[in-house]
């Protein structure tokens, strides 16, 4: 089956080419249409954890051909972009052998592409700009990628993704790209060496993707394409084309921040106790996430006896004693634990988790894509769900469509976040005015932002233990609103937010959640600034690259006929040498006011608009 998209009178995708190989049927090949039937919805959805907004219109117009050799071709257009799924009515089982989708781009198409090696990873590429024709033939990645074609911009991921595996994206040369799918896993064995607890080898594969119901609809084959660039950040199609609700309350699923203890190392300095992997560090934690209202401490790997045995406590860790501790303080607390031990003991080990009072936990190193991985973020999500407890994905793919039938799954990592700091150079302020348009743009993302070592380029150094981020304090600060996660990290030590408190004082104002949202300005890799609104007050983050910018702020989004306490931390007059310069002022303003503020190199802003 051929298609092409045409968007305002543009040639979007010249040629797009779909099929599926079952074990006993090549669907899609010398098709015969049965019927043809179109229709328009218009509808709104409430959204119980929103990213963006609290209502989302979904409006669509829907073509669905079904066809005489027992399955159909769904197409839905949207005025953010077109998606289209196949769906067989085939009895019993089916081994799916392979999807095709073979698209053709635009001569002279660039795309920011995530290289990976393997399907075997943990997602966390850097969003390389290249030409299309320039990417050599066997070379992939996995979704979301963005390509541009003159003035088009076109991202393309998938939704409703279950029972089957993850789609990558395989250069053919000259522009042609087609589906990858890794075999579904019949073996593995752990890897030789120390990480020997969490990394695997695929020692045997079946010779098909996946083994699956021969009546079912297949995941959403999404692209997103706008001229805007707004328009990334603004759509939510991955969220729209994704299967309702499957849990029946979640007035329990609290969005929040986190006291996270793994980026800092535990490094507390003016204490009277020796920190580490102990009682007394975590009580600090805990001590300040009560001060500043922050509703969440992770504990991150080492409070377990081993990384294998997760349900017994390091003996210098009193777990349930902080579990205690945290509720008197209004202060849930979250566990890691390795997916490879979950997966083989699931049950057991979640409800030993929700008997000690744990609210949520942090699987990681899930690293794989196939049908199996994938079936086992819903069994997750799902176990998660009727225990109330939830679930932040880490060592993950991208969301593709599971928060909104499981909401608890507050947050996905899959993203080459701060904590890259540690050992590398590439969380660059273009870097991270990439992820908003591409990896945060097709749901949440879980970059942990809020470093307090910051520095420009000339004097940015890696240290594992005291990472140091690439541009301003302000910078880090403009996350809290541009960056989407309803669980929000404070990547940096407690005791380092308390020798500077105005940064904390500012970002722990910021809710994780929104009734609405407006792009006022954006490009891609160059700047960004959004304005989101909570209850009666408005946030405000922009974020630059490496470039000095000027913002002349339009407050018009505010409400009309009310003044608002304005109070703001901005890049201070020497950012441009040392990073961590930063002013926080307070001044009053109304919509009809424009707010004139300058953004060092690498530099942002963070603004909160309180009603009088």
């Amino acid at each position: 089956i051929i298609f092409n998209v045409n968007k305002a009178e543009k040639l979007t995708i010249p040629q797009a080419k779909i099929g599926l190989t079952l074990d006993e049927h090549q669907l899609g090949k010398n098709a015969e249409v049965q019927s043809a039937k179109t229709k328009k919805m218009t509808s709104q959805i409430q959204v119980p954890i929103p990213l963006k907004s609290k209502m989302i219109d979904d409006t669509y117009n829907q073509l669905v051909i079904r066809f005489k050799e027992g399955y159909s071709l769904e197409f839905r257009a949207y005025n953010a972009g077109i998606a289209y799924r196949l769906i067989t009515h085939l009895k019993g089982e089916q081994l799916v052998v392979d999807e095709q989708l073979e698209v053709q781009f635009p001569e002279m198409a660039t795309s920011y592409f995530p290289f990976e090696e393997s399907t075997y990873s943990h997602y966390e590429q850097i969003f390389t700009y290249t030409k299309i024709d320039t990417i050599s033939k066997g070379k992939f990645a996995a979704l979301p990628i963005l390509f541009q074609a003159d003035d088009m911009k076109i991202l393309f991921s998938e939704a409703d993704l279950y029972d089957y595996p993850n789609l990558f994206f395989e250069s053919m040369g000259k522009g042609r790209f087609r589906a990858k799918f890794p075999k579904a896993v019949a073996e593995t064995k752990p890897q030789p060496g120390r990480r020997a607890d969490r990394n695997v080898v695929i020692t045997k594969e079946h010779p098909y993707i996946a083994l699956t119901a021969g009546k079912r609809t297949y995941p959403w084959r999404v692209f997103i394409m706008t001229e805007e660039e707004k328009e990334l950040i603004q759509q939510e199609l991955v969220f729209l084309l994704s299967r309702g609700q499957q849990i029946t309350s979640t007035d329990w699923i609290k969005p929040g921040k986190v006291a996270w203890d793994w980026y800092n190392a535990n490094n507390l300095y003016n204490v009277a106790f020796k920190a580490g992997l102990n009682t007394k560090t975590y009580k600090y934690y805990i001590d300040f996430a009560a001060q500043y209202g922050i509703e969440y401490v992770i504990l991150d790997e080492g409070w377990t006896k081993s990384t294998t045995e997760i349900r017994q406590f390091n003996p210098d860790i009193a777990v349930q004693e902080l579990i205690d501790y945290g509720k008197k303080r209004g202060v849930g607390i979250i566990l890691w634990c390795l997916w490879k031990p979950l997966d083989e003991n699931m049950e057991e080990i979640l409800d030993t988790y929700a008997s000690w009072g744990a609210v949520g936990i942090k699987t990681d190193f899930m690293q794989r894509a196939d049908q199996y991985m994938v079936n086992s973020y819903e069994k997750i999500a799902k176990a998660c769900a009727e225990r109330k407890l939830l679930v932040d994905f880490h060592g993950a793919y991208k969301p593709s469509g599971l928060r909104r039938a499981y909401p608890n799954v507050i947050s996905y990592e899959g993203v080459h976040g701060n904590e890259n700091n540690k050992w590398d150079n590439d969380v660059t302020p273009s870097h991270n005015l990439t992820l908003p348009f591409t990896r945060n743009a097709v749901g949440p993302m879980d970059y942990t932002p809020g470093a307090m070592r910051n520095a420009q380029s000339i004097n940015h150094a890696i240290v594992f233990d005291r990472p140091i981020s690439l541009g301003t304090r302000a910078h880090q600060a403009a996350m809290y609103v541009n960056f989407e996660s309803a669980l929000q990290m404070l990547c940096d030590s407690p005791s380092a937010y308390l020798a500077d408190q105005k940064t904390v004082e500012m970002i722990a104002q910021i809710p994780t959640t929104w009734d609405q949202t407006r792009v006022l300005e954006a490009k891609i890799a160059e700047y960004l600034t959004i304005a989101r609104k909570k209850g009666e007050d408005w946030y405000l983050g922009s974020m630059t690259d490496w470039s000095e910018r000027d913002l002349n702020l339009d407050l018009s989004f505010l409400d009309a006929d009310q003044t608002y306490e304005v109070h703001i931390l901005k890049d201070g007059i020497n950012a441009n040498t040392y990073a961590e310069d930063y002013v926080v002022e307070t001044r009053e303003l109304t919509k009809d006011d424009t707010l004139s503020l300058h953004l060092a190199k690498g530099g942002g802003c963070l603004i909160i608009f309180r009603k009088k």
